[in-house]
């Protein structure tokens, strides 16, 4: 190679003055070129430079700021080094697996996730025994500074991930509070999909002499890729599916799914319907993988069900559709999704199932990629059936051919001549019995319930004292009071933000929000774990202690109520004069 053509090559990793423990870990996960974030961030942090990255996530920024951190670490220092702020219990979780990954051949390194939901006691004995490396959300890292049990008088390494989605889930008062927490001097990676005005005060405040790293996302997908959506509601995605496979001609399939339970579920009930699915996931050998991937470009395999992590790499030319059953939650991972098909030349088939409540991720797609995807109708039952029925056709004529007719041509003739039953009768029973007692036509759809008078009426707004209520997924609400208000500047988001990651709750698990002038009103669901009330009870939102209990609703409805309590002397005192009579 010419000394042009080595200037004009793209990096390695080798070439980034890496720890080789690190560098021999990259190799292993199977990391050669060093993703644009990381190619410009790596060096700075190697140099001791802060670094400002602007990056979308799907872009490879969790390497590039876990990479240098691993190659500066001290394994002689006990107390932590390194401290990555998370907005989300899941993102802290998958920051951890990944320093867990690089740090591989650096023997003695200890990385501990610190979140809302866990018990303090797996966190107090990680911290006990020594962290170098600790993985935390804003909350949690606060409850540790005040019980003294998180030591960062040592800190050498600050990383603030996703710091626009922690501002946006109320938390850039506990991160300003985690960073006076911090030595002055030590380095700081502040990553960012937006730079408003808050991520660049604090940047300006916290940081010295910054880099700033701009890293924009490919977000542009293949022409020759038809991409299509159906919205359908989670519990009928199976269904929804199916109609599609039996009905959609297609040569091979990728279907994505978010977890790795669900690649297996998901392959296991497609198997049961009659179609050859494998899984593939994070779980699964690599010597496991390499055979599923053989058996789906053999033939031998038509759907492949897969997270994103396990496709990665992944390409196989008889690929014709990729199936996002569980809707990605980021743009990068849809266009590397839908990319797996319409190689080599070949058109491909992107289908996205859409869920109401995810409406606005679609759109976020359809922005980012400056795609419009074409909204597909769901084959009918009618559609499935003429399948069906043409598939059973096409099967009789192709073993028509088989030169196994005679045997079975005589044995039918002696059985007709032996029981007198009509040739067809005889057909129809063979049918019947390789269906193996299957019903062969799909049943007709249900007719709705008939709705009632009253419910065709317009309902007035719900309030909060209208009794039981139940959560799209059938889940009991019940209504909490919490000691934050319109006083405290709080927001829904802020809300949602500080008991989602303390509490361990989804977004799904939260109902109505009613923000007042001295307190807050939420729906959460009925029956919360006692480990979750009691987190959520020290839980603190702008610095105040929220004190999460279940509501009584207003006074004079609560047992001992004032006005109960007039209401009930009232009908005493009239009582009273009552049984005296008049006076």
């Amino acid at each position: 190679m010419s000394d042009t053509e080595r200037d004009s090559a793209p990096p390695t990793f080798a070439d980034l003055d890496i720890d080789d423990r690190v560098l021999q870990a990259l190799s292993d996960v199977g990391y050669e070129s060093p993703s644009p974030i990381q190619a410009a961030t790596i060096p700075l942090l190697l140099q001791g430079t802060d670094v400002v990255g602007l990056a979308q996530t799907g872009t490879g920024k969790t390497a590039a700021f876990a990479v240098p951190i691993l190659s500066q670490i001290d394994l002689t220092q006990k107390e932590p080094q390194a401290l990555v702020l998370a907005p989300t219990r899941e993102l802290a979780l998958q920051v951890a697996e990944a320093f867990g990954k690089y740090s591989t051949h650096i023997k003695g390194l200890n990385v501990l996730p610190i979140y809302g939901g866990q018990s303090y006691g797996v966190q107090l004995s990680g911290l006990r025994r020594g962290a170098h490396v600790v993985v935390g959300t804003p909350g949690r890292v606060i409850d540790h500074l005040a019980k003294g049990t998180l030591d960062l008088s040592k800190l050498r390494f600050l990383v603030l991930d996703e710091a626009d989605e922690m501002l946006k889930m109320g938390f850039q008062e506990d991160v300003e509070r985690i960073l006076e927490e911090t030595p002055e001097h030590k380095q700081v990676a502040l990553f960012s999909a937006t730079m408003p005005a808050a991520i660049r005060k604090i940047s300006k405040h916290y940081l010295h002499d910054p880099q700033e790293v701009t890293v924009k996302a490919k977000t542009s997908t293949a022409s020759n890729i038809t991409q299509r959506y159906v919205q359908v509601a989670h519990q009928r995605k199976l269904d929804a599916l199916t109609r599609v496979l039996e009905v959609e001609p297609f040569e091979a399939m990728i279907i994505f799914v978010r977890t790795k339970q669900a690649t297996e579920d998901l392959a296991e009930r497609l198997r049961a319907r009659g179609f050859s699915a494998a899984a593939i996931n994070g779980d699964i050998v690599q010597a496991q993988r390499e055979r599923t991937i053989g058996q789906l470009k053999s033939g031998a395999v038509d759907i492949l069900v897969a997270t994103d992590v396990a496709a990665r790499g992944l390409d196989v030319d008889r690929i014709s559709h990729v199936v996002n059953y569980d809707i990605p939650h980021d743009t990068e991972s849809y266009v590397h999704r839908i990319g797996r098909t319409g190689r080599a030349g070949r058109t491909g088939e992107a289908l996205l199932f859409v869920a109401p409540r995810e409406r606005h991720l679609l759109k976020a797609i359809e922005r980012a990629t400056r795609s419009p995807l074409a909204e597909m109708t769901l084959p009918t039952v009618e559609d499935v059936n003429a399948q069906r029925v043409a598939k059973f056709g096409d099967s009789i004529t192709a073993n028509l051919e088989s030169e196994h007719l005679a045997l079975f041509r005589k044995m039918i003739e002696d059985y007709e001549r032996e029981h007198d039953v009509p040739l067809v009768d005889i057909a129809a029973a063979l049918a019947l019995q390789s269906r193996d007692g299957e019903s062969f036509l799909m049943a007709p759809e249900p007719p709705p319930p008939p709705r009632r008078e009253y419910e065709k009426r317009e309902r007035p707004p719900r309030k909060f004292d209208e009794g039981p209520k139940f959560s799209r997924d059938g889940q009991e609400m019940a209504t909490y009071r919490i000691a934050v208000g319109k006083r405290h500047r709080v927001l829904p988001g802020a809300i949602v933000g500080a008991i989602a990651n303390e509490g361990g709750l989804r977004r799904s698990d939260f109902g109505h929000i009613s923000i007042r002038p001295d307190h807050s009103l939420v729906e959460l669901p009925a029956q919360l774990p006692k480990e979750t009330l009691e987190a959520l009870r020290r839980t603190r939102i702008s610095g105040v202690l929220i004190q999460l209990q279940p509501d009584q609703g207003p006074p004079n409805q609560r047992p001992g109520g004032r006005q109960r309590g007039r209401d009930e002397r009232g009908r005493n005192d009239r009582k009273f004069r009552q049984d005296r009579g008049p006076r």
